[in-house]
C-alpha cells in the first residue's frame, strides 16, 4: 500500500479523545477529533511521506523490512521499549498508544490501539478469513492432533497448513508461541490463501484464547483433546482455565466440535457447544485393542492394523484426528487405512534409535504420570529412569505434584533444569522436592546436557529411560543468556 503513513490504516472504530500524528521529531500535529479511523486517516495529511507497508507486526522478534511496527503498552517484544528494535529490523513505521514518543519514524498515536488490532489485521490481509480453520485446544495432544489431522489431509489430497507448536508449514515466519499473535496470523493465513491454501490445522493455546488472538478468524471446527493442570500462573484457577478454554467451542463460526468423550471435562463442553454439530470420540471406540512393544494392535470397524504409538492417549489423538477428518467430508473407510502410515511429532515420546530411550514434551502433573505410565505398559519388565525439571516463570503449584507423580511411578530419578527463564534453577528444584518423600534416592545434576548424557551411559539392561519436559525444543532460557540445547540430539549423540 503507498501513500502517507497515514493511509495504511481503515477501521471504522471509534478514536477517543485525541489522535497525535508524528512525521519524524521535528514535524509534529495533533488533533482532537470524533472522527473514526477511517475518516481520520482519509482527512488529515499534514505531511506528504510516501510509503510502502509490506505487512504489520507487533513483536520485533518476527518484524520483516517494510513492516508497520504496532507498539502497545505494557508487553515486552511488543512494546514501545522495542521501537529502536523494530527500526533496525527494517519496519517504515509505527502505531503507538503511548503518549509523548518521539521516534524517528512516522508514528500515528491511537488511544485503546490493543481494541483494533483485529480490524488492522483484516483490512490489511484481506484474504486471511477466507481460509477454512480446524482450531485444536487442551492441556495436552494438541500438537500430535494437529500434526495427524494435517498428516491425512495431505495423505487425501488436500494442500493444507499446520499452525503450532513445531512451527508453521509452508511458511518462513517464525513461530514463537503455540498460537503466534493476531497479526502473524493473519499475515500467514493471508499468504496461505495466496498459495492456494484453504484448509489450516491451528493449536489454539489458553493464553491465545485470553487475549483474542483468534479473533475473527473462519474456524470451521474445534477440537478437544483434554484437560487437566497448566497454566494456573496465568488463570489462576483450574475453572477460569476450563472457561478460557471453552471459549473456542461457543465462537458463531464453529459449525463442529470434535470432543474427547473419555476426558472429565467432556460434559462441560458438550454443554458449551450446544447446537452445534457434536461429534464424541472414545477409546471404546475400538473393537479390540492389544498393547504390544513398539504400539498397539487395534480392530476398528473391519480393519485390523497396528498404530505404532506408545501410550492410550495417542490412541486417543488417532481418534480425534479421524473424527476431524471425517467431519470434513471424508468418507470412514478412506480415513482408516491411512492410520497406520501417521508418524508422531518431534519430541513426542520419540524413541531415541537402538536405545530403550525416549524423549517426550511432558512439562505437566497429568503427561508425565501418562508418559511413565505408558513405557510400564510397553515395557513391563523393565525399571522406569526419568529425566525431569520444570520450567521458571510458570505454573509453580505443578512443581511439587510433578515431584511426588515422578517419585511414586519412577525407579530413579535425575532432577535437571528445564527452562529457567528468570528463576534461581535451585529454587525451581526444592520446590520439585518438597513434593518426594525424603526417603527417595535421586540424582540432581543441574546441567541437562550432563544430566541426559549421565543417564544414557548409565542406564542399564534392565531400564527404560524417560527425558521429559522440552521435548523437540531447541533452546534453553535462563535469566541472563539462551543457549542451543536439543535433547533429540543430545541423546542420540551419546556412544
Amino acid at each position: 500500500m503507498k501513500g502517507g503513513a497515514l493511509v495504511i490504516i481503515h477501521n471504522d472504530a471509534k478514536v477517543s479523545d485525541s489522535v497525535v500524528i508524528h512525521f519524524g521529531i521535528t514535524n509534529k500535529k495533533s488533533y482532537n477529533t470524533d472522527m473514526n479511523i477511517s475518516q481520520l486517516l482519509t482527512n488529515i495529511t499534514p505531511t506528504k511521506i510516501d510509503i510502502e507497508v509490506q505487512g504489520l507486526c507487533l513483536n520485533t522478534q518476527s518484524a520483516q523490512i517494510g513492516d508497520l511496527f504496532i507498539a502497545l503498552k505494557g508487553q515486552s517484544a511488543h512494546g514501545i521499549d522495542y521501537i529502536d528494535q523494530a527500526i533496525d529490523k527494517g519496519c517504515v513505521a509505527v502505531l503507538v498508544d503511548s503518549e509523548d514518543i518521539e521516534c524517528a519514524l512516522p508514528t500515528i498515536r491511537i488511544d485503546y490501539l490493543s481494541e483494533h488490532l483485529q480490524t488492522l489485521a483484516n483490512t490489511f490481509y484481506n484474504n486471511a478469513t477466507q481460509v477454512n480453520v480446524i482450531g485444536i485446544t487442551g492441556t495436552n495432544g494438541k500438537t500430535s492432533v494437529a500434526c495427524f489431522i494435517s498428516q491425512l489431509l495431505t495423505k487425501l489430497g488436500v494442500k493444507n497448513g499446520l499452525i503450532g507448536t513445531l512451527g508453521m508449514t509452508h511458511s518462513k515466519q517464525p513461530c514463537f508461541n503455540t498460537t503466534p499473535d493476531i497479526l502473524t496470523l493473519y499475515r500467514v493465513l493471508h499468504h496461505y490463501h495466496q498459495q492456494d491454501i484453504h484448509h489450516v490445522v491451528l493449536e489454539v493455546s489458553s493464553h491465545a484464547l485470553a487475549q483474542d488472538r483468534i479473533a475473527g478468524l473462519n474456524i470451521k471446527q474445534a477440537v478437544f483433546t483434554n484437560l487437566t493442570q497448566d497454566h494456573l500462573d496465568y488463570h489462576h484457577t483450574l475453572d477460569e482455565y476450563q472457561a478460557t478454554k471453552q471459549k473456542l467451542f461457543a465462537l458463531d463460526c464453529v459449525e463442529s466440535v470434535i470432543l474427547n468423550e473419555d476426558d472429565n471435562c467432556y460434559e462441560h463442553f458438550l454443554k458449551i457447544a450446544k447446537g452445534k454439530k457434536q461429534i464424541s470420540y472414545s477409546l471404546s471406540d475400538f473393537d479390540a485393542i492389544k498393547t504390544i512393544e513398539q504400539g498397539f494392535l487395534v480392530q476398528l470397524d473391519h480393519y485390523v492394523f497396528e498404530i505404532p504409538f506408545l501410550g492410550a492417549f495417542n490412541l486417543l489423538n488417532v481418534l480425534a484426528a479421524l473424527s476431524s477428518v471425517k467431519a470434513l467430508g471424508f468418507k470412514r473407510n478412506d480415513i482408516i487405512p491411512l492410520l497406520h502410515k501417521l508418524t508422531p511429532p518431534s519430541g513426542r515420546m520419540q524413541k531415541i534409535d537402538s536405545h530403550l530411550a525416549w524423549i517426550d514434551y511432558a512439562h505437566t502433573p497429568d503427561a508425565i504420570e501418562n508418559a511413565i505410565t505408558t513405557l510400564q505398559k510397553h515395557h513391563p519388565n523393565f525399571k522406569i529412569r526419568l529425566v525431569f525439571g520444570c520450567g521458571g516463570n510458570r505454573d509453580k503449584n505443578k512443581r511439587a505434584k510433578m515431584g511426588k507423580i515422578a517419585s511414586k511411578l519412577a525407579d530413579t530419578i535425575i532432577l535437571t533444569n528445564d527452562n529457567p527463564r528468570n528463576e534461581d534453577p535451585k529454587t525451581i528444584i526444592n520446590d520439585i522436592l518438597s513434593g518426594i518423600d525424603d526417603s527417595y534416592e535421586l540424582d540432581i545434576i543441574e546441567d541437562r546436557r550432563l544430566a541426559i548424557e549421565t543417564a544414557m551411559t548409565t542406564l542399564k539392561e534392565n531400564e527404560c529411560l524417560l527425558i521429559a519436559g522440552k521435548g523437540h525444543e531447541t533452546t534453553q532460557q535462563f535469566k541472563d543468556r539462551t543457549i542451543d540445547l536439543n535433547d533429540i540430539d543430545i541423546a542420540k549423540h551419546v556412544k
